[in-house]
């Protein structure tokens, strides 16, 4: 059975909970934290089968008092959105149960399947794993529920924008000036709307050397995309908005320049974009400047995963220059 230390961390009437969704025979045999999230605790469970195998399965609770009063939505809508993706050729986790409210577990939870694969945050490869990136996020934005779903939320308005320490506050004050405009006009798309390279796993070994300089030479296998995670924000919105997202994620993950490049390959695979040098401003800095005031909560897991020279303080020069640089080119 689990051990006692595991035990501890996931909670007896979890535990419980979990055990009442297992297939006849089966049992929890360890529990290990997944790192890399931001509003909720992740568990991979163990479980043992009946004829002496084990499979795992990827346990959510919203434990933070601040995500607390939001969790049933969000739990909610995720085991939703994983079974309308069941049934498309974006793959995701399988909802196994789902308890929104606490009614049985310690906190409001999400039991899925697990997917094989890796998150990959190395700078190395980045060449190779962006075109993947995009043509997923196509892939995704191709969806069509049978439902509209609800219709984005801002994560920012321009009162709320703080510059970091040491920024240009000029640029700062012209790019929360930009998002103070109405939106401007967009076609609906079903988004992810937390799309970037830490809810996406790569299947495979660690890269080669070949992957790393952006090329795959002959015998080694390339780079492939092996599911999408964490489903709990999908709306319904302009495909620009998870363009920015993934955007300035690797603008702060990887450099500034990596921006505007992710956008670029997400038209090369078939993507549409807004067709106005202002309107895409208007997206981007949009999502950029949510990220303004926050940079330490952004760091923390992409040093979990061994960023560590991601300090809140390198997250902040990033941002910075990463803003400066969109109002330089599409300003």
């Amino acid at each position: 059975m689990i051990s006692q230390d595991d035990a501890g961390v996931v909670g007896p009437r979890t535990l419980a909970w979990v055990s009442r969704h297992l297939e006849a025979g089966e049992r929890v045999l360890g529990a290990e934290a997944l790192h890399g999230g931001i509003t909720a605790e992740m568990r991979r469970l163990t479980i043992g089968t009946r004829g002496g195998g084990t499979r795992q399965l990827v346990l959510r609770s919203f434990v933070a008092p601040m995500f607390a009063a939001r969790a049933g939505e969000l739990l909610d809508r995720e085991a939703r959105t994983l079974a309308l993706l069941a049934g498309t050729a974006v793959r995701a986790p399988e909802a196994v149960a789902v308890d929104p409210d606490a009614a049985q577990c310690a906190y409001p939870s999400l039991l899925m399947t697990c997917l094989p694969g890796r998150t990959v945050l190395d700078d190395e490869g980045l060449a190779s794993r962006m075109p993947l990136l995009a043509r997923r996020l196509v892939t995704i934005h191709a969806v069509r529920p049978a439902e509209r779903q609800r219709t984005y939320e801002a994560w920012t308005t321009a009162d709320a924008v703080v510059a970091p320490r040491g920024a240009a506050t000029a640029a700062w004050a012209a790019a929360a000036d930009v998002i103070r405009r109405p939106a401007p006009p967009w076609q609906g798309r079903f988004l992810h709307r937390d799309f970037h390279p830490g809810n996406v796993l790569f299947d495979g070994p660690a890269p080669s050397p070949a992957a790393r300089a952006g090329t795959v030479a002959p015998g080694h296998a390339a780079p492939r995309i092996s599911g999408v995670v964490d489903w709990v924000e999908t709306c319904w919105g302009p495909a620009d908005l998870d363009v920015a997202h993934c955007s300035t994620n690797l603008a702060l993950l990887h450099d500034p320049s990596w921006g505007p490049r992710f956008a670029d390959a997400y038209e090369e695979a078939g993507g549409v974009l807004a067709g106005t040098a202002g309107e895409r401003l208007y997206w981007r800095l949009l999502d950029a400047l949510a990220f303004a005031g926050d940079a330490r909560r952004v760091a923390r897991p992409w040093q979990e995963a061994g960023r560590t020279e991601l300090t809140a303080r390198a997250v902040e020069a990033r941002l910075d220059a990463y803003v400066g640089l969109l109002l330089d080119t599409l300003g």
